[in-house]
């Protein structure tokens, strides 16, 4: 008898990790990258507190990523979100693998195990490879963790089902659920509405299970006992750590912080349109192609009364995230991007059933044909074409838009913002993608430490203006009632104060989200230097800087840019494009044209505009 334990290894579950962190690895972006990754970044190695609700498992899941002996600590962090997409793959393979326990083949039975294995690695690439789960996966983004605790939880409830229908009563497996489901809370609150889906599951095996109230006592006891990661807000912000958002070390604001009460937002009026947009931040086909859609559709068919429960939870948990960000929220036109983050683990419940309507299609088939050596190896051909080509073409159409391996656009334009700025100088920004690279920069690697970024929004905030003491302590804001205030005027108390004693800069977004009236500006690349005065368009900017900037990518070196890469990459062609208008109104034409043929050159969709503006001057 052979007891070597490497024959027990399943090596399609080995791969269905492996590979698809193998091609993360590859596509990973080197350093921080724009919107929230610089905030999660500088949170996560401070264990501090990021914005609400402060995500405490994602930031002590990616902590220790931080000691691994390469990279940057962006380049690290960005590793640990890898990781978390590779084994939500698994998930996906362990979820499969379990609904096809027990499936018949009419083969051979060798090959039917074969099967039973290779659709589920096949769907599990298939996610892997999906649009969503690969962004994700790339930089630091919370979102395939609490996919692979989704999974577990999911895998969970069927091993106490499958108990339960023996008739063995294990419920330790839903304590363990409930553990699980409490601590996914601190990845991302959306684990909420999973809830219903599970809660499904479990009392459709025997709705008289509602009147035991000893196990669901424990059960709600064990899913605090995971919630209990959210201590970490308080603890650590007792510590002040280097990032410390909403300072919940009080009771107030803790709750504050917890239930997101800085996030106010006015709900738009419904229309078709509106409501067509955000039905489809749920986008099967997008993420799996159309034929994946189909295998979906099949699988749910083929397996409704083999597996009625599995696939209503499937359905109700789509239900219940619809009716939340379409009837709940009813969100915004400009913020339907960040709701088709929360659908992840819906695609990896998708991918599941894609995997079952694969695994239908292979028995048709095989039913369909009448044994023979013909037929059988037809049979397997094509099924073995299929297994290959879906998470090929899944790949082959999502590959560019994700391959971050020489972004370093972000770097550059947070470290060309901070090398450049003099000493003493004070920088207010606006934009969580303006703000957010500059911390990480400057708290993590520790670049430029000396310069206070001040992120304009968070000025109405008194926890804000106790992180700038030497700014702050003795301001007229500390007298201001700031919940009264706006950002825009609490900006201008604090230039006004400080501007006298210190050199006072603001970035792109801040010069076009508040008029400057009565201050003069001075463009410095792509900041701006203020002082006393009229709005100074005729001051002539100070091209000095771009001889020290870093532009890489800017000029087409990447092939694909995200929103927030290709709002920036327009912030430089912007920037130019102003001091050439600038100099081309103080009658300096060789150097305002020069300006203006590198905006052109940066984003060529301004060649029109730049062609307007010279023909004004009598330039062609």
């Amino acid at each position: 008898m052979n007891n070597n334990p490497l024959r027990r290894i399943d090596v399609f579950a080995v791969l269905s990790v492996i590979a698809p962190l193998l091609i993360y690895l590859i596509t990973l972006a080197p350093s921080v990258t724009f919107f929230d990754s610089g905030e999660f970044i500088t949170a996560i190695y401070s264990l501090g507190s990021a914005h609400s609700p402060g995500y405490p498992l994602f930031i002590n899941y990616a902590k220790p990523f931080t000691y691994l002996p390469f990279g940057n600590i962006a380049f690290r962090v960005n590793i640990a979100t890898a990781f978390s997409a590779a084994i939500s793959c698994y998930g996906v393979y362990l979820l499969t693998s379990h609904l096809l326990k027990g499936e018949e083949l009419a083969m051979d039975k060798g090959l039917a195990a074969f099967y039973r294995r290779a659709i589920p690695l096949s769907v599990a690439l298939t996610f892997a490879f999906s649009a969503r789960l690969w962004l994700q996966s790339n930089h630091d983004k919370p979102y395939p963790l609490i996919s692979f605790l989704s999974a577990m939880i999911f895998y969970l409830i069927l091993l106490w089902r499958d108990k339960y229908r023996g008739g063995e009563d294990l419920p330790a497996y839903l304590y363990l659920g409930a553990f699980l489901w409490g601590l996914a809370f601190g990845a991302h609150q959306t684990m909420v509405l999973l809830l219903p889906s599970f809660a499904f599951l479990i009392f459709a095996m025997d709705w008289r299970l509602v009147s035991r109230m000893k196990e669901l006592t424990l059960v709600v006891v064990f899913a605090l006992v995971g919630l209990s990661i959210h201590l970490h807000l308080p603890i650590r912000a007792t510590q002040n750590p280097l990032l410390n958002w909403g300072d919940p070390k009080t009771l107030t604001q803790f709750l504050w912080h917890f239930l997101r009460r800085g996030y106010p937002v006015e709900k738009p009026e419904r229309s078709f349109s509106l409501f067509w947009d955000q039905l489809n931040a749920f986008n099967i086909p997008h993420e799996f192609t159309m034929v994946g859609m189909a295998l979906l559709l099949i699988g749910l068919y083929a397996f409704f009364r083999k597996r009625r429960d599995e696939v209503l939870a499937y359905l109700l948990g789509i239900l219940f995230f619809l009716l939340v960000i379409i009837g709940y929220l009813n969100t915004p036109n400009d913020m339907i991007f960040l709701t088709e983050e929360f659908f992840t683990p819906l695609y990896l419940f998708s991918a599941v059933f894609i995997g079952l309507g694969v695994f239908s299609l292979l028995q048709m088939g095989v039913d369909m044909f009448t044994p023979g050596k013909l037929c059988t190896l037809l049979v397997q051909t094509s099924t073995g074409l299929c297994l290959m080509a879906l998470p090929m073409t899944v790949c082959a159409l999502h590959y560019v838009q994700n391959d971050q391996h020489d972004n370093y656009i972000a770097y550059d334009y947070a470290s060309n913002t901070l090398r450049t700025l003099p000493e003493r100088a004070i920088l207010y920004t606006w934009g969580d993608s303006g703000a957010f690279p500059l911390w990480y920069l400057q708290g993590v690697e520790r670049m430029r430490a000396g310069v206070p970024i001040v992120h304009t929004p968070h000025l109405v905030f008194p926890w804000y203006l106790d992180t700038f003491p030497d700014l702050f302590k003795r301001s007229i804001l500390r007298v201001v009632p700031l919940e009264s205030q706006s950002a825009e005027n609490v900006l201008k108390m604090a230039i006004t104060e400080q501007i006298d004693n210190r050199p006072v800069y603001i970035d792109f977004s801040t010069r076009y989200s508040v008029p400057f009236d009565g201050f003069t500006l001075q463009q410095q690349g792509i900041c701006y230097r203020l002082a006393r005065g009229n709005n100074g368009t005729s001051v002539a900017p100070d091209l000095s800087v771009w001889e020290l900037y870093s532009l890489r990518g800017i000029d087409g070196g990447m092939f694909f840019r995200d929103l927030d890469t290709s709002k920036a990459i327009l912030i430089y062609a912007y920037s130019h494009m102003e001091a050439g208008d600038n100099l081309m109104r103080l009658g300096l034409h060789k150097e305002g044209i020069a300006q203006l043929r590198l905006a052109e050159k940066s984003a060529p969709e301004l060649k029109t505009q730049i062609d307007t503006s010279l023909s004004g001057y009598g330039i062609k």
